[in-house]
């Protein structure tokens, strides 16, 4: 307890592994950013005439000024007070593909 490995209070409960409940500005920003990269590269590929199913499908996903913004900062979850949680509360959200919901969400 009162050796060179006792607990402080920023590994008691300080800001070390703290989640701001909602996005900063510049967060949305580099979101905005991430999903505008995202729509490049997939207009690059269908413009260089390759076909297969994950082209496919990434053509039906929403681009990112047809996304609510709802939809591009919060993705459904069941378990969520009115089912919507920040996309920065999903583990690695910036590496998987967050735009489409359920039905009626």
């Amino acid at each position: 307890m009162f050796g060179a490995f006792r607990p402080t209070q920023a590994n008691l409960g300080g800001l070390l592994w703290k989640t701001p409940w909602k996005l900063s500005r510049t967060r949305k920003a580099n979101q905005r950013d991430r999903l505008k990269k995202v729509d490049d590269v997939i207009e690059t590929v269908r413009a260089s005439g390759v076909q297969c199913s994950a082209l496919a499908e990434a053509l039906l996903l929403p681009k990112e000024h047809e996304m609510l913004p709802r939809d591009k900062y919060t993705t459904f979850s069941p378990h969520e007070r009115g089912y919507r949680k920040g996309i920065h509360k999903v583990p690695k959200f910036t590496r998987l593909t967050l735009r489409t919901n359920p039905k009626g969400f």
